[in-house]
Order: C-alpha cells, then sequence, then structure tokens
C-alpha cells in the first residue's frame, strides 16, 4: 500500500502516523511518501518512508499571502527563510507539482502497490487514476469558502476530477450539521463526489473527557514567522490577566519554561503535559488547526481563534456559529474577546460540551481503517 500525504502545515502527517500504525497493526506492508518535515516526522515512525518534492503555499510571518501565492503558481518568488535568517527564491506552484508527480512515480513499478491511500495530496490520487490503482483520499479542505476560494476557484474546480477517479474520499470530521471544516469542504453533490465520501469522525480520539478550569491555555503553531505574529498579538493582551496562563511555543528541541508575571511560556510540551494543559484549562487560544479544533472538542473546552490562514479562518468561523468559539483578528479584539469569554465562559463551555458528547460518538480512525481494508477486499 503506498500512503502519500502534503505537507502544507502538520495537520496531514498528524492524521498519517496513527492511521499507518493501524495499518501496520493489521498487518499491511505500507510504504509512505512525503516532504519537507512531514517527512522528517514519518522517517522517525516509520521504515519505508520515500522523500518527494515538498508543495507549499507562499506564506511568510504574516502567514499565508492570497495574491502572492495566485501568482507563485505559475511564477517563482523570493521569499525571506526566518529559520535560516537568508532570502531565497521559492520554486512556482507548477514546478512542484510536477516535480512530486515523478518523484511519487519513480518506485511505483517496483512496489506495484495494490492500494493507494492520499492525505490531502491530489498528485497521489493523479498517480492512482493514471496506473489504475484503487485510491482513497483523506481530506478535510476540498473547495473551500474563505480567503482563497474566490480566486482559485477555477483551479480547485479542474483539480476535482481526481475526486471523482478515486473509490472513496474519507473526511475525517462530524457528520453534518456539525462539521468544523464545513466552510473548506463545500457543496458535495455539486462536485459530483456526495455518493463516495463519508464523514467518519475526527481521527483524534474524542471520547469525551472532563477537568478543572485553572488556567488560560495557548498552543502556538505553525511556520517560525506565524508563531511571531501570533505571540505578538497574544502576550500584551494575556500579560493584563490576573489568571494563570500556559503559553507552548511549539518549538520541539531542547525544553527550556520560564514564569512571567501571570503565564508560563514553554518551548513545547509533551503529548501527556500538552493533554493535561488542555483538559485543565478554562479555555483555549490557538490559530484554528483542525487537528487542535478536536483537542478542545474532546475536552469541551471553548476557544478564541486568531487563524492564520483560510482553512483555520473557516474552521473558527464555523466553530463560532455554534458559539464555541469567538474569533479575533487582532489585539484589540482578542482583547474584547478574552472579556466577552471570560463573562460569559459558562455558556460557551456548556456549548462546547454538547459538541463534544456528539463527536465523542464516532471514532473516525477505526472506521478509516475499515473502508480502505474493505476495499482492499
Amino acid at each position: 500500500m503506498l500512503l502519500s500525504c502534503a505537507e502544507i502545515g502538520l495537520g496531514h502527517v498528524s492524521r498519517v502516523i496513527p492511521l499507518g500504525k493501524k495499518l501496520e497493526q493489521h498487518g499491511h506492508e505500507v510504504h509512505y511518501f512525503s516532504g519537507g518535515k512531514a517527512y522528517e516526522l514519518l522517517k522517525k515512525e516509520f521504515k519505508n518512508v520515500y522523500p518527494v518534492q515538498e508543495i507549499n503555499w507562499y506564506e511568510n510571518n504574516h502567514g499565508i499571502l492570497t495574491s502572492a501565492s495566485v501568482l507563485n503558481i505559475l511564477f517563482p518568488l523570493p521569499l525571506f527563510n526566518i529559520e535560516q535568517n537568508r532570502f531565497e527564491m521559492k520554486n512556482s506552484n507548477t514546478y512542484e507539482v510536477i516535480h512530486r508527480y515523478y518523484d511519487l512515480r519513480e518506485n511505483i513499478r517496483e512496489l506495484a502497490p495494490d492500494m493507494l491511500v492520499a492525505d490531502g495530496d491530489l498528485n497521489a490520487l493523479r498517480l492512482g487514476l493514471r496506473w489504475k490503482i484503487p485510491s482513497v483520499y483523506v481530506e478535510n479542505m476540498i473547495r473551500p469558502g474563505f480567503g482563497l476560494a474566490s480566486l482559485l476557484s477555477p483551479g480547485s474546480q479542474f483539480l476535482e476530477r481526481y475526486y471523482r477517479g478515486c473509490q472513496k474520499i474519507i473526511i475525517p470530521d462530524n457528520p453534518m450539521p456539525h462539521t468544523v471544516s464545513e466552510y473548506s469542504i463545500g457543496d458535495l453533490d455539486q462536485m459530483g463526489i456526495s455518493d463516495r465520501t463519508e464523514y467518519v469522525g475526527s481521527f483524534i480520539d474524542t471520547k469525551p473527557e472532563r477537568g478543572a478550569q485553572n488556567h488560560i491555555f495557548a498552543p502556538v503553531s505553525g511556520p517560525v514567522g506565524t508563531r511571531g505574529q501570533l505571540l505578538n498579538t497574544m502576550l500584551p493582551v494575556l500579560s493584563k490577566e490576573k489568571g494563570k496562563c500556559i503559553i507552548s511555543l511549539g518549538t520541539p528541541g531542547k525544553k527550556t519554561s520560564a514564569k512571567i508575571n501571570n503565564y508560563e511560556l514553554h518551548t513545547w510540551l509533551t503529548f501527556e503535559e500538552r493533554s493535561q494543559a488542555l483538559q485543565n484549562a478554562k479555555y483555549v487560544i490557538f490559530s484554528g488547526g483542525h487537528a487542535t479544533c478536536f483537542e478542545t472538542i474532546k475536552y469541551g473546552k471553548p476557544s478564541i481563534c486568531i487563524p492564520t490562514q483560510p482553512e483555520q479562518a473557516g474552521n473558527a468561523a464555523k466553530l463560532e456559529k455554534m458559539k464555541c468559539c469567538i474569533v479575533a483578528k487582532n489585539k484589540r479584539q482578542l482583547q474584547k474577546a478574552v472579556e466577552k469569554m471570560e463573562l460569559e465562559l459558562d455558556t460557551y463551555t456548556q456549548n462546547a460540551e454538547a459538541l463534544s458528547r456528539f463527536s465523542g460518538q464516532f471514532s473516525g480512525l477505526e472506521r478509516a481503517v475499515e473502508i480502505i481494508e474493505n476495499l482492499k477486499c
């Protein structure tokens, strides 16, 4: 089996790792393909891992830049690499797509996979269609309705033929009307893929767990520049709070911590520490990533979202519609959101716990494995 995942953010690889482990536990031989940091993470977990060309939107310390991303589809653009403190050229998406396809194809004859599973990787779906390999697509962003949709709609609709060419589409989210990523999925009937699509629930174990309300928890994620932007928005507001705040910078490596006034600042938290911080939070402040949305849902925690890219904006807007979240885009809005959350915490918590009970009915990972195995038979 060939299992390929996109590397735009780490949400895709965070799903692929438990999916791959579950498939291997069931006796399947799985070969993994990805690029960038997702490839590095897969290498730490599995044996058969192959590097492929990385594909990314144009992103700087302000998040994904829509106009630059559109231009970057056809043309290379200069980009400042914050981690290496230098300017470099980002290849065009067209270049990246072509090279990724041939990277995927390189070992296809030797591997001869009987099944292809792609998490967010349309190039892999194209490969499956071209080589007549039964394919499953895992994704929570199909036809986005926030930010990029109007400019990229023609291109996304062109790519939808690959959705129609695969055997099954798995959406790791709640069924409607409680789908967190609803605004990033689009009209499945209009796309002609509703008959092969199933909402299986999150791959995260969402069986409800309750805790205390001891602090505000702010997990920071994303590229270096984006994390810096989030911190610049959060710290001036959180430093004014009288209660305890826990902030995780999301930078794995040497673990360091510091206490500054009312908040604890950690370079990173272990899985157990992060889970405990979530479970015992009054509410969570984060950017709106899909995986973290379901972590807050598991523990029945309301949230304040500060989106840095379109998918997060869509998730945040839907959670806000379900009255589990408040969206803030800058320091002023964040200050007002914190004041509103403190005043109406009980109401937002009740709504979040109701969503938690609904989400806890589904075992997305187990159902995804079942779908894949049924197609292999």
